[in-house]
């Protein structure tokens, strides 16, 4: 069983915690984490890029000049691709580039993304979050102290909204609930600062 220590936020150990090596200790599936991460990257594109064809171009509809005997090359419209102002040859269209990946590749590529975090001592277990007010000096402390001063992603494992707006304007930092966790995120970030209770609760999801 893979053991992390746990910190306040003052950035003092305060005890041990022992995580379940079903979800932190597997075998890194790097190809897997890959489709997953492409998979969630292509659901995000808007995909609403469009450009015109020579059909949709306005004009063009007159041939430019007679077919022979002016010694110029033949044209047939001034809105064909080569022209400026003409159409595009294989113009984008609108698409949907989302697409699905199987559930249990999913869990691979977390708990892949997961143990990599704790191979890599780039997790931070905290024994509570929590702010009487949002404040970002606050939360910028709490980093310092954990020395995760640099991209830091924090997971709880209930919505806080003094925690999610102290942190709103630090450019660096990301915060997360348990529920939206993602592949992606976990690899963005240096660092991933997770509190015990989200802990026990990634643990009850993905057992």
């Amino acid at each position: 069983m893979p053991k992390v220590n746990v910190y306040n936020m003052l950035g003092e150990q305060v005890g041990e915690l022992e995580l379940n090596k079903d979800i932190f200790g597997v075998e890194v599936n790097q190809h897997v984490v890959y489709e997953v991460v492409k998979n969630q990257l292509a659901n995000k594109r808007q995909g609403t890029q469009s450009v015109k064809t020579r059909a949709e171009v306005r004009g063009g509809g007159r041939k430019p000049w007679r077919q022979k005997g002016t010694g110029r090359a033949r044209q047939g419209s001034i809105r064909a691709p080569h022209w400026t102002g003409g159409g595009v040859s294989f113009a984008p269209k609108p698409r949907d580039y989302s697409y699905s990946v199987p559930k249990k590749v999913k869990r691979l590529a977390m708990k892949s993304a997961l143990t990599s975090k704790v191979d890599n001592n780039e997790i931070i277990v905290m024994d509570d979050l929590k702010f009487d007010a949002p404040k970002t000096k606050d939360m910028v402390n709490v980093l310092k102290n954990l020395k995760a001063d640099k991209k830091a992603l924090i997971v709880t494992s209930e919505k806080d909204i003094n925690v999610i707006r102290s942190a709103s304007n630090l450019p660096n930092v990301q915060t997360s609930v348990v529920n939206n966790l993602n592949v992606y995120d976990i690899l963005k970030y240096n660092s991933l600062i997770i509190t015990k209770d989200a802990v026990k609760k990634v643990e009850e999801v993905y057992r």
